[in-house]
């Protein structure tokens, strides 16, 4: 049993926006705040990449076990990644106490993005399934 389509297009698609959006993200820490670049920064884009994957497999799973609950499982998995990001957040100001801000700032720009990507992704995705049937 293969990758289905819809998952392999999520996951091509997120690894190109975590690409982009932590590139440029770099880009303009550098060119317009250098000194409020955090070295840990590429891994607010790699979270929200673990993070997609795992939403789309566990998706995925609940629509070839339960199509009727695709979409409590989307919000379900939506409320876990708000809940790890706040946990995420608040390990990052525990154990690194400095730049705060700057890495708060970086970070809910980042989910921002990404939730708007997640919601239009799988919107679009329930559009073209209920279109076929």
């Amino acid at each position: 049993m293969g990758i289905s389509i819809t998952k392999r297009n999520y996951l091509l698609q997120s690894a190109f926006l975590t690409l982009i959006v932590g590139g440029i993200g770099a880009f303009l820490y550098h060119a317009f705040a250098p000194q409020q670049y955090f070295s840990i920064y590429p891994v607010i884009s790699l979270f929200f990449f673990l993070v997609g994957w795992i939403t789309i497999g566990l998706v995925e799973k609940c629509r070839s076990f339960s199509p009727n609950r695709v979409l409590q499982a989307y919000l379900l998995v939506k409320v876990v990644r708000m809940l790890l990001s706040v946990l995420f957040i608040v390990i990052y100001c525990v154990i690194l106490r400095d730049g705060i801000l700057p890495f708060v700032l970086a970070f809910v720009v980042n989910y921002l993005i990404y939730l708007v990507y997640d919601s239009w992704f799988f919107f679009t995705s329930e559009l073209k399934l209920k279109k076929k049937k």
